[in-house]
């Protein structure tokens, strides 16, 4: 193998490295906010076993006050496990995919590359993490309400799933989670290639130095700004998605029946009784989540792959 090839190989490493590092510091800052998004997502006003929330100040103090710390960080292993591996595949695959489609290309990548690229890592991350996201989700919906008997953690509730549902069952939501992946994605991680290029070009102007490296002319302050201004377009664009996987997701019934079928039905059923304010459930915590968790992402991304750089010179 040769040295150019060895030096792609390790540099492809390190994006990962980078990616599972900045997914675990989100999870560990933010998990509350998601157990509130995903119940909201799934009350569809109908459901006996999910208790009602005002808002998301009334959702987090009823939870604090009733189910505890517990509660709050209900699904956090499985979130920390699926957030570190999926920005860990993403940026991995992103950045496969980007370098192979630069490889018969002087100038830089295209807008509909980049696109290309985002949606090929979303679709790969998805079909690697599915099961994972199912656990988290029905973790985060047990409540003293539940009639079934609860899951004691992530090996029960894979081994229960298994047992009364089989393999399939772990895929539930797949089809919304792919159009999710491949989207979501998609839209941000172009909208944050973008926008980089046009902040760095605008600072490169501006620059006394000639031909100063990117990664010289931005801080953690632009970092965080190209996180939370990619990441407001990628949610607004893509929630409804969400709404739909976690309604499939849910543990079915103690007659063993799933309250929704498939992404079809859940299309229909909330169209009828919640209109279309029914796909956009849950997207206060959501938002306040996902801007400020993508804003730390992309900063400790971004700050991690400097100093793995700058390790790499010193070697």
């Amino acid at each position: 193998m040769s040295t150019e090839s060895l030096k792609r190989e390790h540099w492809q490493w390190e994006n990962a490295i980078a990616g599972a590092a900045a997914g675990f510091a989100t999870v560990a800052v933010m998990h509350p906010l998601d157990v509130v998004r995903t119940r909201f997502q799934v009350n569809d006003g109908r459901v006996s076993h999910l208790p009602s929330y005002k808002n998301t100040a009334h959702a987090i103090f009823t939870i604090t006050r009733t189910e505890g710390l517990r509660g709050l960080y209900a699904g956090f292993l499985p979130g920390v496990l699926g957030s570190t591996i999926s920005w860990g595949l993403y940026f991995f695959f992103y950045d496969k995919a980007k370098q192979r489609y630069a490889r018969s290309r002087e100038e830089k990548l295209s807008p509909g590359l980049h696109l290309a690229s985002a949606a090929e890592a979303g679709a790969l991350v998805c079909l690697c993490t599915n099961p994972v996201w199912l656990v988290k989700t029905r973790l985060q919906l047990q409540t003293p309400l539940h009639q079934t008997r609860p899951y004691s953690g992530l090996y029960d509730a894979f081994r229960t799933i298994m047992r009364e549902e089989g393999f399939s069952a772990l895929y539930r939501g797949i089809v919304p989670g792919l159009f999710l992946q491949v989207s979501h994605g998609a839209i941000q991680f172009t909208a944050y290639e973008e926008l980089r290029k046009t902040i760095v070009d605008f600072k490169s102007k501006r620059s006394e130095i000639q031909n100063q490296n990117p990664d010289q002319l931005l801080n953690s302050v632009d970092y965080a700004v190209l996180g939370a201004t990619s990441k407001v377009a990628a949610i607004l664009l893509t929630y409804p998605f969400q709404v739909i996987r976690s309604r499939l997701q849910q543990r079915p019934g103690g007659n063993g029946i799933p309250r929704y079928m498939d992404s079809w039905h859940v299309v229909k059923e909330t169209a009828r009784f919640e209109s279309v304010r029914g796909f956009y459930k849950g997207i206060t915590p959501n938002l306040l989540k996902n801007v400020p968790a993508s804003s730390i992402t992309f900063i400790v991304y971004e700050n991690v792959i400097k100093l793995l750089k700058l390790a790499r010179k010193n070697d």
